[in-house]
């Protein structure tokens, strides 16, 4: 009986062994597909070259978003990437321009109807006040405009205000600053 146990055991042993070799292969295996899964979910699924795209409620034009080159990646939370400048012209009811945002680069997640505008971002109201950060993002759902970066807005009379955020309406016309300072011209001549 010994001799057969013997007989067993050398049969077992290399089956054992050939075995955990095949199991740690498929683990090296998974863990490659899971890498190479990784990188390509990161990779953009769609490249667009000269971009316009229309917003419009009850069929009234609000605005058009304008960029020579979109990225579409479809991750999670998928959004669009880009990277050589966007621009965003907004209308009234009558298709009157009343103000625009151009920045240098942007992302556009539309699950969450979010535009982040991203480095030398300057935006204009119907007032003519201008409004520089290098970061604002455009909230369509809840409709405002808003940074977490230092701001500066110029009034068409050379007023200066600066804030450490911001906070507005979409249409820019009601801006909130933190911690404001600025330079305000008074002027010496009776207002009539």
């Amino acid at each position: 009986m010994h001799s057969r146990a013997k007989q067993v055991a050398s049969f077992f042993l290399p089956a054992l062994l050939f075995g955990m070799l095949l199991l740690s292969a498929c683990e090296n295996d998974l863990n490659k597909i899971k890498e190479v899964s990784a990188k390509l979910v990161s990779q953009p699924i769609d490249t667009t070259r000269g971009v316009d795209v229309i917003y419009s409620d009850s069929a009234i034009l609000k605005g058009i978003m304008k960029t020579p080159l979109m990225i579409h990646y479809a991750i999670a939370k998928p959004y669009y990437k880009m990277p050589n400048g966007v621009k965003v012209i907004f209308y009234d009811a009558f298709a009157k321009e009343t103000g625009n945002i151009v920045a240098d680069s942007g992302v556009y997640r539309y699950s969450e109807k979010l535009i982040e505008f991203h480095k030398n971002v300057v935006c204009t109201n119907d007032k003519g006040e201008t409004f520089k950060s290098d970061e604002l993002i455009w909230d369509q759902v809840k409709k405002t405009i808003y940074s977490h970066k230092p701001v500066q807005m110029t009034t068409p009379t050379g007023d200066i205000m600066n804030g450490i955020d911001f906070n507005s309406d979409d249409g820019l016309l009601h801006p909130i600053m933190r911690q404001g300072t600025g330079t305000i011209y008074v002027s010496d001549t009776p207002a009539k």
